[in-house]
């Protein structure tokens, strides 16, 4: 029988599943990789770390009829031409060692032209601050550069330029480094020039499917970031069809069709979701949050509680029915603000508040976020009645109907939780040529049933309010 293979390189792990003709789905292999933080601010993960357990995997995988590959999206790479091998660790979207120069581009009013061109704010999250910095800080760099031997883009291109030594990238990870033109579909000189990227370092571009080359007998045929690998596995096809995926970060896709959206009002982001060989491309909107199981973790290193299933149930009202309330921002906040002058924050804390209602007002602080988003989404893509969702806080049943209530939508969680290496498998067979496979429609569903919590959404937002401008970017206080 067929067996499709899509490796799922996240940001905590490297997962791999194999996906059947017949429709089953197999997770054949998972491992964790290292965190490493040199500096607050800074996240970093070994690249050959990361190669070598992609490699392990697919070795024990074995052959298959096809291989697709997903990837962190905006965390990126520079390597040796020739070698292959990092001149630097990569540099994680969560990483924020950029915002004090991000800051001057948007005092020197680069801002409006970044944005016309991608969609895209100016932020530290996106790959193209994160490669001027490695230009202006690693010596091998700079001296590869001049021999014609530099190469950079997001995680995809390193890992198949090293599997099948094809360099390229795809649409939907190009779509995201600030340096892609979405609206001519082409890197931009322009663009290059404002972050002091030269252009020749970067991969070309190409189809979200097709040949990258072959890994031993099995050829690699998609290629996507992993959130948009998730939308494809959850069997979203057209506008109005979203998911919030809830893993290290939140982050929800949803699908516009073939046009660009335009949104300068709601803090969006246009999004270039995939292009398949000569077909137009398929234009959605992203809405992130930077923290949302990291937030969760932060706060059982502070013993805030031992095992996740503690978090399952609480057997008081909501904790923002009792005005307690956490502001995940631990890393800045991502959509509608934009601000990484935000910093983490609970509120309506009293000498009565115990570590349990600490952690329900966290629990509930990501699915606020999320709601957040969708409010601002439906003004411009009106969504359907369904949220699909995924990630590792989606085995929360209390998140789960927290989310349902503050949301009003019935929210529906697949039984098969690799989402995006399912999704990415889907796409590595569709990569042959063949029609799209029946997606796997197993799931349950989560009814939305308490009308009141969406009353306190206004509460949070204050909330909100009060934590933007309370972080040190670089050696200035922001203050919004």
């Amino acid at each position: 029988m067929e067996q499709f293979i899509g490796v799922d390189q996240g940001t905590t792990a490297t997962k791999v599943s194999c996906v059947y003709e017949d429709g089953r789905a197999q997770l054949v292999y998972q491992k964790n990789h290292r965190q490493i933080t040199p500096e607050p601010g800074w996240v970093e993960h070994d690249g050959d770390e990361i190669y070598n357990n992609i490699a392990q995997a697919l070795d024990k995988t074995g052959p298959g009829s096809a291989l697709g590959i997903d990837h962190q999206g905006e965390s990126i790479v520079a390597w040796d031409k020739k070698s292959k091998t990092c001149f630097y660790n990569v540099i994680v979207w969560q990483d924020s060692r950029t915002s004090a120069w991000i800051e001057n581009l948007k005092k020197d009013g680069l801002e409006p032209v970044v944005q016309e061109k991608t969609g895209l704010p100016l932020d530290p999250y996106f790959p193209a601050s994160k490669m001027r910095w490695i230009l202006d800080n690693i010596p091998e760099a700079k001296t590869a550069l001049k021999k014609g031997r530099l190469c950079m883009g997001t995680m995809d291109s390193f890992f198949i330029h090293r599997l099948t030594n094809v360099f390229s990238t795809d649409y939907n990870s190009a779509s995201r480094t600030c340096l892609f033109n979405v609206r001519t579909l082409a890197w931009d000189r322009e663009l290059c020039d404002i972050f002091g990227v030269p252009m020749e370092v970067l991969p070309p571009v190409v189809s979200n499917l097709g040949d990258f080359g072959c890994f031993g007998s099995t050829p690699v045929t998609a290629s996507i970031i992993d959130q948009f690998a998730g939308i494809y596995g959850h069997g979203c096809r057209k506008a109005g069809d979203f998911k919030f995926t809830f893993g290290t970060g939140g982050f929800m896709q949803a699908l516009s069709g073939e046009s660009i959206v335009e949104d300068k009002k709601y803090g969006l982001l246009p999004c270039l979701c995939w292009k398949f060989g000569n077909e137009a491309p398929m234009f959605g909107v992203d809405g992130g949050i930077y923290n949302a199981a990291s937030a969760i973790n932060w706060a059982r290193s502070l013993t805030l509680f031992d095992e996740y299933e503690e978090l399952n149930d609480f057997s008081y009202p909501s904790a923002i029915e009792r005005n307690l309330a956490f502001v995940p921002a631990l890393s800045g906040l991502a959509c509608p603000y934009w601000d990484r002058s935000a910093a983490g924050l609970w509120a309506g804390m009293h000498l009565g508040t115990t570590r349990k209602d600490m952690m329900q007002a966290v629990v509930e602080g990501i699915a606020l976020r999320a709601a957040t988003i969708l409010n601002v989404t439906d003004q411009i893509v009106p969504l359907k009645e369904e949220m699909k969702v995924d990630g590792g806080i989606t085995e929360n049943p209390y998140f789960l109907q927290f989310l349902a209530d503050i949301t009003r939508k019935n929210v529906i969680v697949p039984d098969y939780g690799q989402i995006s290496s399912y999704g990415t498998a889907l796409l590595a067979r569709k990569g042959l040529g063949k029609e799209d496979s029946p997606v796997n429609t197993a799931c349950s569903q989560v009814t939305w049933k308490d009308k009141t919590q969406r009353d306190y959404l206004k509460y949070f937002e204050k909330m909100v309010r009060c934590s933007r401008g309370t972080r040190k970017i670089g050696s200035s206080q922001i203050r919004v």
